[in-house]
């Protein structure tokens, strides 16, 4: 299977389908500021086609050796069919210098959705990335840091997302 990358763009109405599909109102961007970023920052807006069928989406921020995703998702009618594992391989080719640092819902606390959150989590594990046994708190929403390609530094990425915000991220990173 080989994925063909393309930007996405303010028109693309199939990969906004699977974003609102597969992230709650609270915790979404808007769309066109998220296609808007990809123009004045360190961001990328990148979906992922098989044959002209869309199979999913990275939005992520690139500064130095470091790359944040910050939004992942598959088209939900054709998960568990290898396209996400296959997406996190173009990404590493994309980027083969880089940590690749994902930030997912926790799995230590009650929740509704625990068994999602577990099984998301196993995915990531399953594709060679590792628990750094920290948290960060994004949108008042706490969360727990994965990474690929290298060691975890809670100074680094917080040095990430002040320069990525221009100052107005501070995030707030902790160890479990």
């Amino acid at each position: 299977m080989s994925l063909e990358v393309k930007k996405v763009k303010l028109s693309n109405k199939d990969v906004k389908r699977v974003y609102v599909d597969s992230f709650p109102k609270e915790e979404r961007m808007p769309f066109s500021i998220m296609v808007f970023l990809t123009k004045i920052t360190h961001t990328d807006f990148l979906a992922f086609y098989d044959k002209n069928i869309l199979c999913g989406f990275v939005y992520s921020a690139t500064i130095k050796n470091i790359t944040f995703i910050m939004f992942f998702a598959v088209d939900k009618n054709i998960r568990s069919k290898g396209y996400g594992s296959k997406i996190l391989e173009e990404m590493q080719r994309l980027y083969p210098k880089n940590k690749i640092v994902i930030s997912i819902e926790r799995c230590d606390v009650e929740a509704t959705n625990i068994n999602d959150r577990i099984r998301r989590k196993n995915f990531y594990l399953k594709n060679g990335y590792i628990d750094t046994g920290y948290l960060i708190e994004l949108s008042k929403i706490e969360q727990e840091i994965i990474i690929k390609n290298g060691t975890f530094d809670k100074d680094e990425l917080f040095n990430f997302f002040v320069k990525y915000s221009n100052g107005t991220m501070k995030p707030k990173i902790w160890k479990k």
